[in-house]
């Protein structure tokens, strides 16, 4: 089975990125993000219309059991392997597509420290991560203000627990190299 999937992917990639076009995305693109969750973001293409991200940074966590409410800020590490659908239509539309700017689908993947650097929420584990699709926008405009917003769902693990989470990433912040 792990085969199939893997020779479908495969495929897909090629055939995706033989299509024709005179958009795509950048060859890299180094992001500064500052707000809300602090960290250092590096996207290079891989084909026409796919990039690999890489992300050192921050991540929040807020939970609130009952009357109790606790958050942590944790340092992180974030990959994904984006696909960006929208450069045509955005680009027949007259609309910007430097930067990257645009829709994608992505398989995200985020692996966290378990004690916050920031905050009182408390933790029993050494390590969380999570693994899951997510669909996504990001902008960049002319002045290299960059935001970005990620929505999916995750397959989330540690040492001691797994579940399926939510995936919410939210970043505003400066790109630089395009």
């Amino acid at each position: 089975m792990k085969k199939t999937i893997t020779a479908i992917f495969l495929l897909s990639t090629i055939f995706l990125s033989a299509q024709n076009s005179t958009v795509g995305v950048e060859k890299q693109l180094f992001k500064v993000n500052l707000l809300l969750t602090p960290g250092l973001e590096y996207e290079v293409g891989v084909s026409k219309n796919s990039t690999l991200d890489f992300r050192l940074g921050t991540g929040l966590a807020y939970v609130k059991v009952n009357d109790d409410e606790d958050y942590g800020v944790f340092l992180n590490f974030e990959g994904a392997y984006r696909y960006y659908y929208n450069f045509e239509k955005r680009a027949s539309k007259g609309k910007n597509t430097s930067g990257n700017s645009g829709n994608y689908v992505a398989l995200t993947t985020f692996l966290a420290s378990g004690d916050p650097i920031i905050g009182d929420l408390e933790s029993d584990t050494d390590y969380i991560g999570q693994v899951g699709p997510v669909w996504g926008f990001q902008r960049t405009y002319n002045s290299g203000f960059n935001l970005g917003l990620e929505l999916g769902l995750g397959y989330t693990f540690s040492d001691s627990d797994s579940f399926v989470a939510p995936i919410v990433g939210f970043r505003l912040g400066w790109a630089f190299g395009r």
